[in-house]
Formats: C-alpha cells, sequence, structure tokens
C-alpha cells in the first residue's frame, strides 16, 4: 500500500482490519470516505465491495447500480494512485428476496474470505449503503458472525424507527443482520446527519488538495445542481459527509463508552421501517450511537487531505 506523508506511525499492534462497503455512485459523500478510510494509517483495508442502490437506481438502470458504484470507487482510487493496490469487488445487483435467501457476488463470498482467515486483529467492516452483501454473507456462512464487527450507516433513530434511506434499500437485508450474532453498531440518521458541511468548507479545505480534492468537490456541486428541483433534499449550500462517522467512531478512545447506548436489536417493518420489540427481554443487543464527533472525524479528514494531496 502507498506510504502516506505523516511524521508519525501507528503501532501495528494498534491497526484494525477493513473492509469497505460503499454505494459509491448512489450520491457524492461515500467518495469523501473512501479516500478517508484509504489515507488512514488505523486501517488495513483489505477490499472495497461495490453495492447496489437498485430501489432508487437513478438513470444507471434496474440491475446496473453496483456496476457504477465498482466505478467510482476505480475512479477515486486511480485518483488518489492506488489503482492495483487494493482489492476491489462488485456486491449483488439486487436486494435480497427474503430473509433466508442470499444473493451469491464476489462481495459476499470476499467477507466469508476475509472473516475466516486465521488473522489475530479485529475485523470491521464499513457499510455505507445496503447491507445485502454482508447479510447473504451471514446467510451463506454464519460462523462469520462470531469473527467481524458490523459498522452500519443507516436505519431509523430509537426507538421508534422509520424512514432511512439506506435501510431501504434491502429491509430484508438489514433483518438479516438484527436477528443474527454478529456484532453491531449503528449509526442511525439523525446522528450520521451530524456530519455537515458547507460547500464553502469544502472549497476552502478539500478542493485545493489536487486532481482528489477537485474531484470531490466537483462531483458533489455538480449533484446538488443536478436535484435541485427536489424540494427536500439537498439542502442548496450545506452537505452531510454522512459516511464518514464509520471511520470517526474507530478513532475514538475506547473508554468513551458515552457515545452509544446498548439497544434490544429491533425487527424492521417491511412497510414503514418502523421497529417493533416483541419478546425484548431476549433479543441480542447493539451498539447505537447517540454522537460521532463530528469535529474529529472532519478535521482528521481535512488534515490527511492537506498533508497528502495539498
Amino acid at each position: 500500500m502507498k506510504k502516506w506523508n505523516y511524521a508519525f506511525e501507528v503501532p501495528a499492534q494498534k491497526k484494525v482490519r477493513m473492509i469497505v462497503h460503499t454505494d459509491a455512485k448512489n450520491e457524492a459523500d461515500d467518495q469523501f470516505a473512501i479516500a478517508h478510510h484509504l489515507m488512514t494509517d488505523k486501517f488495513d483495508v483489505k477490499g472495497l465491495i461495490a453495492g447496489h442502490f437498485n430501489i432508487k437506481p437513478q438513470g444507471f438502470g434496474e440491475g446496473h447500480t453496483a456496476q457504477a458504484s465498482l466505478d467510482e470507487i476505480h475512479k477515486v482510487l486511480g485518483l488518489m494512485g492506488l489503482e492495483g493496490e487494493v482489492d476491489v469487488y462488485k456486491g449483488s445487483e439486487y436486494p435480497l428476496e427474503d430473509e433466508n435467501t442470499p444473493r451469491p457476488s464476489a462481495g459476499a463470498d470476499f467477507i466469508i474470505e476475509e472473516a475466516m482467515k486465521d488473522d489475530p486483529r479485529p475485523l470491521y467492516i464499513a457499510l455505507q449503503g445496503c447491507v445485502t452483501d454482508l447479510a447473504s454473507a451471514i446467510l451463506m456462512k454464519p460462523e462469520i458472525c462470531s469473527r467481524m464487527t458490523a459498522i452500519w450507516i443507516g436505519g431509523g433513530m430509537y426507538p421508534e424507527g422509520g424512514f432511512e434511506f439506506n435501510c431501504m434499500q434491502d429491509i430484508a437485508a438489514a433483518n438479516v443482520i438484527m436477528k443474527s450474532s454478529m456484532e453491531l453498531w449503528q449509526i442511525p440518521i439523525m446522528i450520521y446527519k451530524q456530519m455537515s458541511v458547507s460547500l464553502a468548507e469544502l472549497q476552502a479545505k478539500v478542493y485545493p488538495c489536487g486532481e482528489l480534492g477537485k474531484y470531490l468537490c466537483e462531483q458533489m456541486y455538480e449533484y446538488n445542481m443536478k436535484n435541485a428541483d427536489d424540494a427536500h433534499w439537498p439542502h442548496g449550500e450545506i452537505w452531510g459527509l454522512g459516511d464518514s462517522p464509520t471511520i470517526g467512531v474507530l478513532l475514538f478512545e475506547g473508554e468513551k463508552t458515552d457515545v452509544f447506548e446498548m439497544q434490544p436489536a429491533p425487527t424492521i417493518s417491511y412497510e414503514d421501517m418502523t421497529y417493533s420489540y416483541e419478546d425484548s427481554a431476549n433479543r441480542r443487543k447493539v451498539r447505537v450511537y447517540n454522537d460521532v464527533n463530528a469535529r474529529l472525524t472532519l478535521e482528521d479528514f481535512f488534515a490527511k487531505m492537506k498533508i497528502n494531496f495539498g
């Protein structure tokens, strides 16, 4: 892997293995999180998986969105000088049909392969969109549940739940993960929305950082204008780098347990994505974040962009 321009080193025993799963061409913030993961020396990124956004495929067409994400991952890797240095896998083009039937894919196979390796370092998967491929991996090889931790940007707020885009992409897959024994760190909608930035801030701090910084900003400005007729979102002069908490929660001090609560894993409604908790006393608990320290996460990203591409 490329050596970054840091004056410090991360001790080998402090590093963790990381898989990044991203619907990279769905909108415009995944690209920032991909770059941030790859510039973070604490992470040994073993591979990236391109996820679908098939429920709302935009102009790519149904059944072609994982390919669009795959192409975008390669675009970012090329701008970072990392093409060919990081393994990339295509996930399923479609969500699960039900909670019992996997959607085999190269991405799901890779998750199983990495999880079953004899490696003492912790393994995390950062889920920045749908969770189809992880759910498929669990259905195909349940043994992986004791061997890795999932960090999911998705789901409505506790305790009621409700509409959330990443969950909507594959509700069945979200339920598979909730009902599994895999350790889950969930970052729900109003928490990942803490990662607000202004477009002017990005112009000042990211745009000057080489071809990568220019591309990250310009593709966001372009997406912002493309959706100008949508009254609800985006908001015109700000954006949420909502996928970046998958980095931030692993930069936190381990003793900082005030930033999350352990909650009973809910069942997610197929009708409206609300949560239900029948027999809640016997449900396994998941870690649900109530803070993601936007200052730490964003300033770390801005600093790494300046150091490496400024």
